[in-house]
């Protein structure tokens, strides 16, 4: 049995199963713009922490339902980067008219998009954005003590992004 007057820590992870989503994007780097295309993706999330009373960092169902949910707000949607550097977007109520330069305009109905307040679609960027939705969740309904959240977002198999904070 640990002395409890020490510092110490466990952690507990989740993945892939019913935590993942289909979503087409595009991303923009440097002075190109990818074309729309779309990833399986499958998330990680480990979160870290002392014991509970119950012996366990959190329970697992719960950590798995909060990431299920975040998941199917993105799930068959198109992932919009509305903080993008690279785009012009408008809102026309029903619908966002997406611009790159003079080059390329998308119209896309408004309930087929996912606005995230990202400033590009990438996988560093979903993951970042998986954990914010997390950390509020988990501050709403977590154990109080946890210390460390870390989201992985694969797009394909081997290739992935991750995101650490503290909570």
């Amino acid at each position: 049995m640990p002395n409890p007057s020490q510092q110490s820590w466990h952690s507990v992870t989740v993945e892939r199963q019913r935590l993942r989503f289909a979503a087409g994007h595009f991303a923009t780097f440097a002075d190109e713009l990818e074309p729309i295309h779309g990833h399986n993706y499958d998330v990680f999330v480990e979160v870290v922490g002392p014991l509970t009373d119950e012996s366990w960092v959190i329970d697992f169902s719960l950590l798995k339902r909060l990431t299920r949910e975040v998941c199917e707000t993105l799930d068959h949607k198109f992932l919009l980067q509305m903080d993008s550097r690279a785009l012009t977007i408008s809102d026309d109520d029903t619908h966002y008219v997406i611009q790159y330069r003079d080059e390329l305009a998308y119209r896309l109905p408004k309930h087929d998009v996912a606005a995230l307040p990202i400033d590009n679609s990438t996988a560093e960027r979903l993951a970042q954005y998986i954990a914010g939705q997390l950390t509020a969740s988990l501050a709403a309904s977590g154990p109080p003590a946890l210390a460390r959240l870390r989201v992985g977002v694969e797009e394909m198999p081997g290739q992935a992004a991750w995101f650490e904070t503290q909570l």
